[in-house]
């Protein structure tokens, strides 16, 4: 059977583009980059679910992630309970940051209201010692107190897809979406933005990922048919095909018995910066799993995945990983079922069948 796993084949296409055609840039890491500029990935979703095939992907701590954003949450408590450690760094990065000035308040009389806390907030009170991140992580989770006042990255990702502000009011950026394809689902303004410039500074890190669309479009009668063949199987399908075949009918009771979708959504995200080796395969997992959970959510059929992509880049430490997974040959993409509603589910409602994959390539992070 022919191999239908074009995302891979995509995705090294991609890592070779910046091979070949990437300018060296200076990053906010110091790490430095290869970089190129606006690109797009496309997927179909009929071919399987997009999740690499040519390095083991971290499939518990995706899905993790987007539960986290859906909640609305922006402090990685919730992550670290759950072994999702993607955004550590960020969070200790800004107690890091901030402890040098309370610590600088401290020694001019305790402005900083710290006494209280000394013991918690220092690996050495009497040194005042900042923690290490493998101490920080470990207060975050057994400390609920510090986790409330330590573990926040401001207004991020879920805060803005479920409760951005206005003036008075905090708007559900995700049930107006679901509400908007129940009663419009051929609007053009099916979008919900994670880029609030009024809250920027306020963020540990600017949105990468920064919005996306959805677009439905009616199924055809063929379409329609074909999914009721599938869902009853080819022999009780044909015996419908006869029954009704003498008579010039069709199969739309059949259709509304079976609960068959009428219509196809598509989703198309849009990312400023593009970590293309540890961070692009990851996003194309996740608004994939997203684009399942809402076509699920309204009895759709998931169609195509889009990424819009800005500044294009690989590390200059993330090289010879990429190098290494070029060579590799994809295998068949997975399925995935998700057995609950977009703001009910957990990870347990997420079940994946049939990932093959090669070995994961370990690359450090840079933050």
């Amino acid at each position: 059977m022919r191999n239908m796993n074009t995302l891979d084949s995509k995705y090294q296409e991609l890592l070779q583009d910046i091979l070949d055609n990437g300018i060296t840039k200076s990053d906010r890491t110091g790490t430095g980059t290869i970089s190129v500029f606006g690109r797009q990935i496309r997927h179909r979703m009929s071919q399987g679910f997009p999740l690499l095939t040519t390095k083991k992907m971290a499939w518990k701590t995706m899905v993790t992630e987007l539960i986290w954003f859906l909640s609305g949450s922006t402090n990685i408590k919730y992550l670290v309970m759950n072994g999702c450690h993607i955004w550590d760094g960020d969070a200790y990065k800004n107690y890091s940051k901030t402890i040098e000035g309370v610590i600088d308040g401290y020694k001019c009389g305790d402005i900083m209201g710290m006494q209280p806390h000394i013991e918690k907030w220092f690996s050495n009170p009497d040194d005042l010692e900042p923690l290490t991140q493998e101490e920080f992580i470990n207060l975050i989770k057994i400390d609920d107190e510090f986790a409330e006042r330590w573990g926040e990255l401001g207004p991020i990702y879920g805060a803005q897809w479920r409760s951005w502000l206005k003036v008075g009011e905090k708007i559900d950026q995700i049930q107006n979406l679901i509400d908007e394809l129940k009663t419009n689902p051929d609007s053009r303004r099916l979008m919900v933005s994670a880029w609030n410039v009024g809250e920027l500074e306020h963020m540990v890190l600017p949105p990468c990922h920064y919005g996306f669309q959805v677009y439905t479009r009616k199924l055809t009668g063929e379409e329609m048919w074909l999914l009721l063949k599938k869902k009853v199987g080819e022999e009780k399908f044909q015996l419908m095909v006869d029954d009704i075949f003498p008579f010039g009918g069709g199969l739309s009771e059949e259709l509304e018995v079976y609960n068959i979708p009428k219509r196809a959504i598509s989703l198309m995200w849009n990312q400023r910066s593009v970590d293309t080796f540890l961070g692009l395969p990851f996003n194309i997992a996740s608004y994939g799993l997203l684009l399942k959970m809402i076509a699920d959510e309204m009895n759709m059929v998931p169609d195509e995945l889009i990424g819009n992509l800005g500044d294009v880049h690989l590390y200059r430490n993330h090289v010879e990983q990429a190098k290494e997974q070029i060579k590799r040959e994809p295998f068949d993409l997975p399925t995935v079922h998700v057995r609950d509603g977009i703001f009910s589910f957990g990870d347990k409602d997420v079940i994946l069948e049939n990932y093959q994959s090669h070995p994961a390539i370990k690359a450090p992070l840079s933050n």
